[in-house]
């Protein structure tokens, strides 16, 4: 059984690795983290040493087989979570992931089986990312594109967003958007990339780094 401390270690390892497909370097896995890279040297020594993860000093982290399963099976507490707070105690979609962080360590299998059963096995959490199984599959969508990468005139339907921290989500409170909007691009601007938008029926101007963290269906 691993320790908080050595769960949110396996679980930022997955995301990094998600994002880079490549080994986690220790100096990103330690700005992850919010620690010292000696600090995450001496926990890696640990996780390798109970066989989550190989790691080679200078070449990075990777998990192992049993290492992506235990990543995943925290992700799925997390994501079950945080659909519970949203969909059954009226939390808003941006003040689930700090609780989530704390409810995602317990350790009952039974309760979490039960809680996705509650839920109705949901494929997605509140800010549209997959929730794993209890196997540690989840169904990846290849029918989402960002923003960012859409044409002029294109009219559809927020899927998820890459950007779930608090500020980002009152932010896309504040212009309407949600998961399931419909959004159509009116145009976008050569100099900074912003796009106009209209949403609800009232234009709107995206910067750049808001519309890459906004994933429609293509």
């Amino acid at each position: 059984m691993a320790s908080q401390t050595e769960e949110n270690y396996l679980k930022t390892i997955y995301h990094l690795w998600r994002k880079g497909e490549g080994p986690v370097l220790t100096n990103a896995l330690a700005a992850a983290l919010g620690t010292r890279p000696a600090s995450v040297t001496d926990m890696l020594k640990k996780l390798a040493a109970k066989k989550w993860i190989t790691y080679e000093k200078y070449y990075g982290v990777k998990l192992t087989v049993a290492g992506q399963s235990a990543a995943l099976q925290i992700i799925r507490k997390h994501r079950l979570w945080e659909t519970f707070l949203v969909q059954t105690l009226g939390f808003n979609w941006h003040e689930v992931h700090e609780v989530a962080e704390q409810l995602e360590h317990v350790q009952s299998p039974v309760l979490i089986e039960k809680l996705d059963a509650f839920l109705g096995r949901p494929a997605t959490d509140p800010h549209g990312h997959p929730i794993p199984n209890r196997h540690g599959h989840w169904v990846e969508s290849f029918d989402e594109v960002a923003l960012t990468d859409v044409a002029v005139g294109y009219h559809g339907r927020i899927c998820s967003v890459r950007n779930s921290t608090a500020h980002f989500l009152q932010y896309l409170d504040k212009v309407g958007i949600a998961i399931g909007t419909v959004i159509h691009i009116e145009s976008k601007e050569n100099f900074d990339k912003s796009v106009h938008a209209v949403v609800h029926r009232k234009k709107i101007v995206l910067t750049r780094e808001v519309a890459e963290n906004l994933f429609v269906e293509k």
